[in-house]
């Protein structure tokens, strides 16, 4: 929701004279409601299954949805907040999402044609448990839960049963748990179900055992949350992790058979140019067969808004944050500079990806040594 906080607000407004009631929800809202209260009737703060459940029920029997507990609202200029809702333990109490009340064609379709195969996603766990300085999972303070394995399997089942490829696990970070994704893996071997998935992973929780049962399982792609490739950078960050572990989990990936991504920031308050370029450097000698770079975005409630919420600076209109790359605060380097070291490592990272080695020593070390001086001279 950060990178479309504008355009749910947009969205609001051009449907207001149209709906009686708008709701939103998510961590954004529930860090910082006062950015939609204006716009919205209701915010719901933290886990909003029971919490809509209830406005729903309310709002169909005729009373005031603004009794129900979790939600943020405003009455003239009055805020309010009837508490926040305990968060739900029991994951498998949840139904299943009502897939079929979707135009699950009409989503096929549009995945065929930019794709080539159809997706949709799940969430297995929630919450994690570590405190990564620029993550909003912190936001919901409810530490990791999961669903049991044979619930987690029973909706993959019922995914694959509904015709699509492909499945999304949309956890925070998927293998938390070494002996939970065993389990997942186990079942969906036991029953024989052809599936593929891909799912989020830390790096030191990615050893050659678990790598290979996930493959085994259908494990088709992990994408790592590495961050920098930097431990100086990592430290800042507090990722936790260090940079040879994070090599070593690509390659146990990539061992057994499963595609592996990446993502990179670069521009992270208190990063040396020498520490951007070594986040670079690393990320394009990795054999992966995806890597993203980014800017930092300061998510309200993390470590990193804190330090910059001084130095917020005013999103320009029309701008998607993350598919533009739009730098939220007065940072020591140009946003033209930052989006010029994305640029850099896009490429050095396409080189050795269609090239190979051979091709990278000829093309790709010229254009890094080039780029790196370039970089340098750039304000």
């Amino acid at each position: 929701m950060y990178s479309m906080e504008q355009d749910s607000i947009e969205l609001a407004r051009s449907i207001r004279k149209e709906t009686d009631l708008l709701i939103a929800g998510g961590p954004l809202p529930t860090a910082k409601p006062s950015s939609f209260i204006e716009d919205f009737d209701l915010v719901v703060v933290g886990e909003a299954e029971n919490t809509m459940i209830e406005i729903v029920k309310a709002y169909l029997e005729n009373k005031n949805p603004k009794k129900v507990p979790g939600i943020i609202y405003k009455e003239g200029s009055n805020t309010y907040h009837t508490g926040r809702r305990n968060t739900i333990e029991n994951l498998d109490s949840i139904p299943f999402p009502a897939r079929e009340l979707f135009d699950n064609d009409s989503y096929k379709q549009y995945y065929r044609d930019h794709f080539g195969y159809t997706m949709t996603s799940m969430i297995s766990s929630r919450g994690c448990p570590f405190r990564c300085d620029f993550c909003s999972r912190p936001i919901f303070k409810e530490g990791f839960r999961s669903r049991s394995h044979e619930n987690i399997v029973n909706e993959m089942q019922s995914i694959m049963d509904m015709g699509y490829d492909l499945i999304w696990f949309a956890d925070d970070c998927f293998t938390i748990s070494k002996e939970r994704v065993l389990k997942i893996c186990d079942e969906v071997i036991r029953r024989g179900l052809n599936v593929k998935w891909q799912c989020l992973s830390r790096v030191d929780a990615m050893d050659q055992q678990m790598a290979g049962k996930m493959k085994d399982a259908g494990c088709q792609r992990v994408y790592f949350g590495i961050e920098s490739g930097d431990q100086r950078t990592l430290h800042l960050m507090k990722k936790d992790i260090d940079l040879q572990t994070a090599r070593s989990a690509v390659y146990n990936a990539n061992k057994a058979g499963i595609e592996t991504g990446a993502f990179l920031i670069i521009g992270y308050p208190g990063e040396s140019e020498e520490m951007i370029l070594n986040t670079i450097h690393f990320g394009t000698t990795l054999p992966l067969d995806y890597l993203s770079f980014t800017l930092p975005y300061p998510i309200p409630g993390t470590g990193l808004y804190e330090k910059v919420k001084d130095d917020l600076v005013e999103p320009r209109k029309g701008r998607i944050k993350l598919i533009e790359h739009t730098l939220e605060f007065k940072s020591q380097y140009s946003e033209f500079k930052l989006k010029f070291a994305i640029l850099k490592g896009t490429v050095q990272f396409r080189i050795r990806k269609y090239l190979g080695q051979v091709g990278y020593e000829l093309f790709g070390r010229p254009f890094e040594k080039i780029t790196d001086l370039l970089f340098k001279m750039l304000k």
